[in-house]
């Protein structure tokens, strides 16, 4: 199968979590993924949100890139029948190999990894090397506290004019892909992808 052209990074938990809406949104999202044309970019595990969103896409037709270290492989459960595995040598060339193959992002729940990757990928987009839509996909408001956080930090001025940067929140995942594809849409600005490896 040949890749789409658009491919959407999902960061989320290798855990089920509490409520089973999360697990909902996931298969949600995988179909509404595959319905547009888009690929699925994702950290390779088999288990929990991320095994859950993977298998729906793979199950429904769709393009998968699963991207794992070494040592997460027996860990979470390496899902070995994606279209396309890359295994890496580090969590740091992970994320920026997931950058790579990916034309935007989105964060459903889940724990300190994917609240780490939502940041990071959040931190380039601030400090301007990427203008690529980052979607926070905000379940039965999982999101909530992270997002008074970042209203808490601009108003006491350490998220400050000059050092904005733009993240599209929605309350299903109904309503990811087209805010993906309207952000898409509206984003003029190309980064080079060498470079910013270099950079980082």
């Amino acid at each position: 199968m040949r890749k789409p052209a658009q491919n959407l990074c999902v960061y989320c938990g290798s855990g089920p979590g509490k409520n089973p809406i999360y697990m909902e949104a996931a298969r949600g999202l995988g179909i509404a993924m595959v319905e547009a044309g888009i690929g699925l970019v994702y950290g390779g595990g088999s288990l929990g949100l991320m095994g859950e969103v993977a298998k729906t896409v793979l199950g429904a037709g769709g393009h998968v890139t699963g991207i794992i270290p070494e040592f997460l492989g027996t860990k979470e459960r390496m899902l070995t029948g994606v279209n396309e595995l890359i295994v890496t040598k580090s969590m740091h060339e992970r994320k920026m190999t997931m950058f790579e193959h990916s034309t935007g992002f989105v964060a459903l729940p889940g724990g300190i990894g994917t609240l780490e990757e939502l940041t990071e990928i959040s931190t380039w987009a601030q400090l301007g090397q990427h203008a690529k839509p980052i979607i926070i996909c905000n379940v039965e408001d999982y999101w909530g506290p992270f997002l008074s956080l970042i209203a808490h930090m601009r108003a006491e001025r350490f998220i400050r004019d000059g050092m904005e940067f733009r993240l599209d929140v929605v309350t299903s995942a109904a309503e990811v892909v087209p805010a993906f594809e309207h952000r898409l849409a509206k984003s003029q600005q190309t980064v080079p992808l060498e470079p910013l490896r270099e950079i980082l």
